[in-house]
């Protein structure tokens, strides 16, 4: 399988790195005729210097190759929501995305397939501080600020850096078996799955200050009052405005209504108390002003498609527990690991 990472000067080096490792190491447990041909390709052949001051060489820019790829991938970088592709390469971008099995982007590479109108109708994520300006940037784009990855039709897009592994791993899954990627997984120390609970950061956060302050007021507001029961007339006076034009000043810049605003600060405090301490799903519903364990477990269900207590036994700890947890985990599949293994 033809793989392509498209990549430019001021790359995130992670999001080049994570994919090429998870490839790699599935090559390891693959027959050669089945492997990963991953190709870097730039602008030009050479040297790109990533935005950590890494320097990798490139030995193919896009122009010098007729290589089809049955996988693209464009990587981000801290630039690249203020950059302006060439028309010439953005040509060579559809091109390529309409021979491809599949095309995506890592972190805010979508922003690449945005200017391709590669995004358009479909839905996709991206870093969750730039989900604000993908979604503005290119409206047609359903932007959905708060998943790891997210997969529609052909195409990929992904969270930031690391999201990177997450959705290589998924790749490899698709392509060979999910206890392929496990063994892969296990290899890099690493999550197998993170798309089921674990979303990135709560959407709110990123909202830029200055352009919607009423935001982070009523952030700030439902954040200390989370207990309560809060109306919009509540949160309106909190923010000294009237209830209409709280309303409205809140579609424009939310893009939510006020009761799915204060819901999602409320899975969000939760998700954290659930990751920090061991406090009980009662104690930790009341601080969060559902109205009972069980409507916590409700409201989870719905948004992250995990029970609290299936959260917490897959989040709770530190990264270097989290990856220990995994490790465990996937020793337990051992003998089907090794199963898979005598098979290929």
């Amino acid at each position: 399988m033809k793989v392509a990472i498209v990549l430019f000067d001021g790359v995130q080096a992670l999001d080049v790195a994570g994919p090429l490792d998870v490839f790699a190491e599935a090559n390891t447990h693959l027959p050669a005729h089945r492997q990963y041909e991953v190709s870097l390709v730039g602008r030009e052949a050479g040297i790109v210097t990533c935005s950590n001051g890494m320097q990798i060489i490139v030995p193919n820019g896009y122009c010098e190759s007729d290589t089809q790829y049955d996988l693209l991938l464009v990587a981000g970088g801290p630039q690249l929501p203020d950059w302006e592709p060439p028309v010439e390469f953005l040509a060579w971008l559809r091109k390529q995305a309409r021979g491809a099995a599949r095309f995506g982007s890592v972190c805010n590479g979508a922003f690449v397939l945005g200017h391709a109108g590669l995004l358009d109708g479909q839905l996709v994520t991206t870093h969750w501080s730039d989900a604000g300006r993908l979604a503005k940037k290119f409206p047609h784009a359903q932007v959905q600020p708060d998943k790891i990855f997210i997969r529609d039709g052909r195409l990929f897009t992904s969270a930031g850096v690391s999201a990177g592994i997450d959705l290589s791993l998924s790749l490899v899954a698709e392509d060979w078996g999910h206890e392929q990627a496990v063994r892969v997984a296990k290899r890099l120390v690493v999550y197998i799955q993170r798309e089921g609970g674990q979303s990135q950061y709560s959407p709110y956060v990123s909202a830029d200050k200055e352009e919607a302050p009423i935001i982070g007021k009523v952030h700030r507001y439902v954040t200390e009052h989370l207990a309560d029961a809060l109306s919009i007339e509540q949160l309106a006076s909190a923010v000294s405005v009237s209830r209409r034009t709280f309303s409205r000043m809140f579609a424009k810049h939310a893009k939510v209504t006020p009761s799915a605003f204060v819901e999602q600060v409320r899975v969000d405090t939760a998700r954290q108390l659930l990751e920090a301490s061991d406090a009980p799903l009662k104690t930790i519903a009341f601080k969060c002003g559902f109205h009972s364990a069980t409507h916590m477990r409700m409201t989870f269900v719905r948004r992250l498609n995990v029970t609290p207590k299936q959260y917490r036994a897959r989040f709770r700890g530190t990264p270097d527990v989290i990856a220990m947890q995994a490790v465990r985990e996937t020793v337990a599949e051992a003998p089907m690991l090794e199963e898979f293994a005598e098979a290929a």
